[in-house]
């Protein structure tokens, strides 16, 4: 195997495991078998017993990281670079809005909602990159993952839709921030899949068959391929790319 397309010798957090279906435990599970060194987090206590099973399998550390509170993003980096010795990428895989507002209309949403939305689901990148960044010394990249109602108003897709453009954008500054430290910067934008993010959507199933009736390849992207595009981006392989959001969606984004 070319080494540019290998993990062998990378070492990575990756952040947002919340059980056997979400984004971030696939991209734990294809790093860990592509020769990545890996640490992991799940939101809080009542998480673990869905995440311990799966990270004690792949052979890796869990620790719990709620990032509304304050200090537990900054322990979890320190935690991970004292095991890892320092770190060659970083995987965002966080999303959440209180119900009340993602359920309602836009125009509806509280202040204090909107502003949880937008700390937990993007700020909470730049907070992990500012940790991050100081202990990448040779580089590395840092992966969110965003979706399609950050460029297009998609149904009952509600707060999220305006929290995800604002996670784009910041991608894109990042990108510009950190690239004199040869740290490259990236959003995924997967297709809908049944993670237990999503199904805090209303009409979450409804979403799933339009994007199926909707997408050249007329079915859902499954966790292993999003996986797959985010193991690429922090391989050498992409050392030429940042700044970027890229999908994997079966095309759902691009057709009429």
């Amino acid at each position: 195997m070319n080494p540019v397309f290998q993990l062998s010798g990378k070492r990575g957090l990756i952040v947002g495991l919340a059980n056997d279906l979400s984004i971030a435990y696939g991209c734990a599970r294809m790093a860990v078998q592509q020769g990545a060194s890996v640490v992991t987090s799940c939101a809080n206590e009542k998480a673990l017993k869905y995440v311990q099973p799966l990270t004690d399998e792949l052979g890796v550390t869990l620790h719990t990281c709620n990032v509304e509170e304050e200090g537990q993003l900054e322990a979890l980096v320190e935690k991970a670079v004292a095991e890892l010795g320092g770190l060659d990428f970083v995987v965002h895989s966080i999303a959440w809005a209180p119900l009340a507002d993602l359920h309602g209309k836009t125009i509806n949403s509280s202040s204090d909602g909107f502003a949880r939305a937008m700390d937990v689901s993007c700020h909470s990148f730049a907070r992990l990159a500012k940790l991050a960044a100081p202990h990448m010394n040779q580089g590395g990249t840092m992966v969110t993952m965003s979706y399609l109602g950050a460029s297009e108003a998609v149904p009952n897709y509600g707060i999220m839709g305006p929290v995800k453009a604002a996670l784009e954008s910041l991608v894109r500054y990042m990108a510009l921030e950190l690239g004199e430290k040869n740290i490259r910067v990236h959003a995924i934008s997967p297709g809908p899949i049944l993670t237990r993010a999503a199904s805090g959507i209303s009409q979450f199933d409804e979403l799933m068959q339009h994007a199926i009736d909707k997408s050249p390849l007329h079915r859902l992207v499954t966790l292993d391929e999003i996986a797959a595009l985010n193991t690429f981006l922090i391989t050498d392989a992409a050392s030429g790319m940042t700044g970027q959001t890229l999908y994997v969606d079966a095309g759902c984004h691009m057709a009429a």
